[in-house]
Formats: C-alpha cells, structure tokens, sequence
C-alpha cells in the first residue's frame, strides 16, 4: 500500500480525533458544540431551500424550451471561425448555471470524444476553470438575505469568461486541435 493511500485512509480520522482532544484541553464543550453546529447547518438547509428549488427549475425551463439548442445554434458560425469546436458552447454555458448539468456534459463530451482528445482535455480543463457563478450568487446569497447581487453577478460571469477564455487559450498552446 503506497503512502498516499495510507495517508488519505487516516486522514480524516486523525483530522477528527485531533479536534476532539484539541477542544478536551481547551475545556470546550466539543458535544454541544457538535450539535450546535449541526442544528445551525439544519436551519441553512432549509433556509436555501427555495433559492435552489427556483433555480433548478429555471434550468429546467431553459434546457426544455429549446433557448439552449437556439443559442447554440446562434453563436455556432463565430466559434467555428475563431477554431472554438462548437461542441464545448454548450459547457461554456451551462458551467455557471448548474455544476451538475455541467458534470453530465463533460461525462458526455469524454464518452463521446475521450478524455485524451482536444474536446475532453478543454472540458475538463473549462470545467475547473469556471464556477457555477448562479448557484453560488442563489444558494449563499439568499442564504444570508443579500438582495441586490448585481454587482456581484458581474464579477463571477466575468471571471467566467476569463476562464472560458483562459482554457481554451492553454489546451490550444499545451495539446493543439
């Protein structure tokens, strides 16, 4: 058995073992403690529960009315003329909306493709170079009752286009098309 599986084995364990005695020789109350969190991470849950209800089913409706296939098909021409395989848009899209419709067009796209190939390195490569920007604004913002995220809305699609951008410049440079 190599180091790391050793390591990665008792990491958590130890990790978790370490806090106990840490807050046994600090007399902190690690039970309540424990529990107080747990309660509190409860109340959250069920706090952004709509927030996450609502925009799943904006997803949902933006998928099934076709508004994907049509903006596909809109911005196809301009990715082919810049050398951009069209077939990455619909990640480059769905990546800020939803982590998991992103994750299934990336399992899509290497099952298709493979993962050796251009298409599955500059998704895998876009996938970790972009955040879901809207879940992250829905989910922690209404959280904690934040109404106007515009600015911060701004912010995370800019950085996605940075990133967007970013991967496909660096899989063209270090794997070619």
């Amino acid at each position: 058995m190599s180091i790391i599986s050793i390591v990665s084995l008792w990491m958590i364990p130890v990790l978790i073992g370490f806090i106990l005695l840490y807050g046994t020789v600090k007399q902190v109350p690690t039970y309540e403690s424990f529990v107080e969190g747990g309660k509190e991470g409860i109340k959250i849950a069920i706090s952004i529960i709509p927030f996450l209800v609502g925009m799943l089913v904006a997803i949902s409706v933006f998928r099934a009315s076709g508004a994907l296939e049509f903006l596909m098909n809109f911005i196809r021409p301009g990715l082919e003329a810049i050398g951009v395989p069209a077939e990455i848009a619909p990640l480059a899209i769905i990546r800020p909306i939803s982590g998991t419709a992103a994750l299934g067009m990336t399992s899509d796209l290497m099952a298709t493709y493979g993962p050796d190939s251009f298409i599955g390195r500059l998704a895998s490569t876009l996938q970790g170079s972009t955040d879901t920007t809207f879940y992250v604004l829905t989910v922690y913002f209404g959280a904690v009752g934040i109404k106007k995220m515009g600015d911060a809305l701004k912010v995370g699609l800019l950085a996605d286009l940075v990133g967007i951008i970013a991967a496909i410049v660096v899989v063209t440079i270090v794997f070619g098309t």
